[in-house]
């Protein structure tokens, strides 16, 4: 039976910042009991980095301190990609590392998220560990013990130059104009720079960071205003990533809006050239179903999990796969690096079109994108979504239409009492009429 964390979620600890865990105090502690598990191990070497919003000066301090005061020593990155914080976490020799983000989210949340010294999440034992230090007053190492800070001034070059290398040395983006929107977070110093040095004309947008303004309006989550920069400026692709570098959305030279599917896509059909061709690809319940039967007719299977790139991370190393990801813009290509990292998978796909000669539009030309409907139902009380004779058998009913040429997914959510309803059909009509119809349904049992 999985023992329940107390603090630790699917991607370590986040909330709105003044709240009962995201404070200084409690980061304080945090950081701290950390610290003391990690030295009984005999690990006394942290790295910490953080994304542009305002609230990372603080909790970047009180980690500081904490993990000082359990005797372990600090190597401070500034702002850096979650990816770039895994990166140096193993290349810096470190026991361990820790973002400071909420991701996608707006500047008023945060959270603390930690990687092994691999590069990877946290085995559970661990993070288990430091939620029991947690419970205990925090207690100061001898002065002689104390740890002691050191800010690492080429962090961000470091990062670049492993980008760089996601793609044969040979390679040139010479010739290409890109417009890359860096959602006022880690990555303004950093993805430019990347495909500026691989030859590229880049025109930047979301590079002012403010502290304030990280996904605001901009990003992986608003992709419409990179569309309107690559429309005005004709380039030949754009390139959204989110606050904290670990999520991309593309945009082909004619406009057209490429989500994470459609980059697995891409990514697959490219390796397809090499001798470690794809024999699976990860995906989750939500891996529009299209893409499946696209991946199928090239001889790949499509894997899914739940919703999460956690449960994508956690089968690919399972299943030792290389490629997976999200329709949200996580991209894990794990033969280049440990986590999802929007700017590498950008350019797996800008690769593709090098090693194609088509366009972004033309590389996505070869699947069909089924419309999707999605309907939250939010109920008053818990049901049984198993055992409840109506909605069993209107998702019978729904099944029989749909056949072959749809999906339902029916999934309770995990943060708020609400019920997702998903269809996917070949015709947009059909998908709507089927979710509403089970969405009543829902709602019937619930009075």
């Amino acid at each position: 039976m999985a023992v329940k964390h107390r603090f630790f979620g699917t991607d370590g600890i986040r909330g709105r910042v003044g709240s009962d865990i995201i404070n200084p105090e409690f980061v304080l502690r945090l950081g701290w009991a950390a610290g003391r598990v990690l030295s009984q191990q005999g690990k006394r070497r942290v790295v910490i980095g953080k994304d542009t919003r305002i609230s990372g000066y603080m909790f970047e301090s009180a980690l500081q301190a904490g993990l000082s005061a359990a005797g372990v020593d600090v190597y401070l990155l500034g702002p850096m990609p979650t990816p770039g914080i895994a990166y140096l976490t193993r290349t810096l020799h470190a026991d361990a590392g820790i973002v400071i983000s909420a991701s996608h989210n707006p500047y008023h949340d945060n959270g603390i998220k930690f990687f092994s010294a691999e590069g990877e999440k946290l085995p559970e034992e661990t993070e288990l560990s430091i939620e029991a230090m947690l419970t205990r007053p925090v207690q100061t190492a001898d002065s002689r013990d104390l740890g002691k800070a050191r800010r690492i001034n080429d962090a961000a070059g470091r990062y670049i130059e492993f980008c760089k290398r996601a793609i044969p040395i040979q390679a040139t983006l010479r010739g290409m104009r890109l417009v890359v929107d860096c959602a006022n977070g880690a990555t303004y110093h950093i993805a430019p720079n990347v495909f500026l040095e691989l030859g590229a004309e880049v025109i930047v947008i979301g590079d002012q960071p403010d502290g304030l303004n990280i996904n605001e309006g901009c990003g992986s989550l608003y992709p419409e205003k990179l569309r309107e920069a690559v429309l005005h400026h004709r380039a030949d692709a754009g390139i959204a990533l989110d606050g904290d570098g670990d999520r991309v959305i593309m945009v082909a030279h004619d406009g057209k809006i490429l989500d994470g599917d459609d980059l697995l896509y891409i990514i697959a059909g490219v390796r397809l050239q090499d001798k470690h061709a794809p024999e699976e690809v990860v995906g989750t319940l939500m891996t529009n179903i299209g893409l499946e039967q696209a991946l199928n007719d090239m001889g790949i299977r499509l894997i899914r999990t739940k919703v999460g790139d956690k449960y994508v991370l956690e089968e690919m190393k399972r299943r030792d796969s290389r490629l997976g990801g999200e329709t949200s813009g996580h991209i894990l290509c794990l033969d280049k690096t440990t986590t999802g990292d929007g700017i590498i998978a950008a350019l797996e796909v800008l690769f593709a079109v090098l090693q194609s000669g088509k366009t972004l539009s033309e590389l996505t030309a070869g699947w069909q994108k089924y419309p999707q409907v999605m309907i939250n139902v939010r109920v008053s009380r818990s049901i049984s979504l198993e055992t409840s004779e109506p909605i069993q058998a209107e998702i019978q009913k729904i099944e029989n239409v749909l056949g072959k040429k749809g999906r339902l997914v029916l999934r309770p959510s995990g943060t708020e009492p609400v019920i997702r309803v998903m269809v996917e059909a070949e015709d947009q009509e059909m998908a709507r009429t089927c979710a509403e119809s089970l969405a009543k349904v829902i709602e019937g049992e619930t009075v």
